[in-house]
């Protein structure tokens, strides 16, 4: 078949390729690139023969069969070094001997890894920026942000690369690139197989996920990897009109919105709102002192060689007093407890997933740093799965839609997807 436009390569296009076509068309695709952008996003990338063979070996009967992707270089893979973002990882950890367990999931399943993808260090930053190997860029604005920590992998689907890519959400490391990059995001839940082997940030709150560039695309990847449930009935949920948004975000997320719910009432609105307050909080808190656990007993003698964003909130957590991270604890459970109750009534909860399209350089703020995390924090804290679909703004932008569900495996996934199939 004919090479087609980076926008149409679903899942069924690349199946249909041959080995060598596949392993040479994500090459190309790559080569495309900007030169900064290549470094900026790829890690690591299978040479083109070995790639062929990958895809010549794919088991084309699976859901997966002969589709490339790549993934976030805190899963390991075999015999090579996982830096997750950062230039000495390596040092202090030997080489890995054996795959993740998502990445023999996804060769169960048919899918072919072409490479690795660079994160903001240590997957510690929302906004996709790297002093070791550069910013990743939207692919359709330059000098605006993927958003991160996930940025390499968003960059990759955005720009057309690959239709698949493996990224991981903490306090909202896919909603918001897939978000800014017009894409559609997934996270299951904390502590499942398919993050339990990742590099961590902070366990209570890591999870796994990824990004298509459509909705069928998901569809397939959630229900290869996580499975897919029905229901007879149509699923009952409302959004949430959320404060502190960009004008044209909060015009672009009710009309969006009003496509799978109705606006919660107001005693619902009141009570979520007054509940999702401390959220912001408590997320830094619990993160910063999981983090700090997880970096303490080498943090000091590579103080020099992590990005001084991340070193700052890593030092957050080695000062923070046991007081405030018991009471953020106790602020957790509280939090636990109100979407517990709000799920009795609820299939869903919609929130917004960005306050604002993606940013600048200079965007990049602490202050707006905390707006997109005031927005994801509350579902992290909950443990809970979100599904992010795309929304367009009038300025050729996107911002998302958090659909945020009990359980990985609800029945709104397969129905708002199919939703989103259909012609509006």
């Amino acid at each position: 078949m004919a090479n087609c436009d980076v926008s149409t390569m679903t899942f069924r296009d690349w199946q249909q390729l041959s080995a060598d076509h596949a392993a040479r068309e994500v090459h190309r695709r790559v080569r495309a690139l900007p030169s900064a952008q290549q470094r900026a996003a790829i890690a690591t990338l299978a040479p083109e023969q070995n790639l062929a063979e990958a895809f010549a070996s794919a088991n084309r009967s699976s859901p997966f069969g002969g589709v490339p992707y790549f993934l976030k270089d805190l899963f390991d893979v075999a015999g090579q070094p996982t830096f997750a973002g950062s230039i000495f990882l390596p040092e202090i950890r030997p080489t890995p001997t054996a795959d993740s367990a998502i990445v023999r999931a996804l060769r169960a399943a048919g899918a072919v890894l072409a490479g690795k993808t660079h994160l903001h260090e240590f997957a510690y930053g929302i906004t996709g920026e790297n002093p070791h190997y550069g910013d990743c860029e939207h692919p359709r604005f330059p000098g605006r942000t993927t958003g991160g920590s996930s940025s390499g992998s968003a960059a990759v689907v955005a720009g057309g690369v690959v239709p698949f890519a493996i990224g991981s959400d903490t306090g909202g490391s896919v909603r918001v690139p897939a978000a800014f990059c017009g894409l559609f995001g997934f996270r299951p839940t904390p502590g499942d197989a398919l993050i339990a082997d990742a590099f961590p940030l902070a366990p209570s709150f890591d999870t796994a996920g990824w990004f298509t560039a459509n909705a069928p695309d998901m569809l397939t990847a959630i229900g290869a990897l996580i499975g897919v449930s029905s229901s007879e009935r149509p699923p009952h949920g409302c959004y949430l009109d959320f404060p502190g948004l960009d004008s044209d975000v909060a015009i672009a997320f009710r009309n969006a919105a009003a496509r799978f719910a109705s606006p919660a009432d107001a005693d619902t609105r009141a009570t979520l709102l007054d509940g999702f307050g401390c959220a912001l909080e408590t997320y830094h808190c619990i993160v910063a002192a999981e983090a700090w656990s997880v970096h303490a007993q080498w943090a000091e003698r590579f103080r020099e060689r992590y990005d001084p964003a991340v070193w700052q909130r890593l030092a957050r957590g080695q000062a923070l007093p046991r007081s405030d991270y018991e009471r953020a604890q106790i602020e957790m459970a509280a939090l636990r407890l109100l979407w517990a109750k709000f799920f009795l009534a609820f299939d869903f909860l919609i929130l917004p997933a960005t306050p604002f399209g993606a940013l600048t350089k200079s965007e990049c703020t602490p202050e707006n740093r905390n707006r997109l995390i005031s927005l994801t924090a509350p579902a992290s804290i909950g443990g809970l799965p979100v599904l992010t679909v795309p929304v367009p703004l009038p300025s050729g932008l996107t911002t998302g839609l958090q659909i945020v569900v009990n359980h990985p495996q609800s029945p709104v996934m397969k129905w708002a997807l199919e939703e989103c199939s259909r012609a509006p």
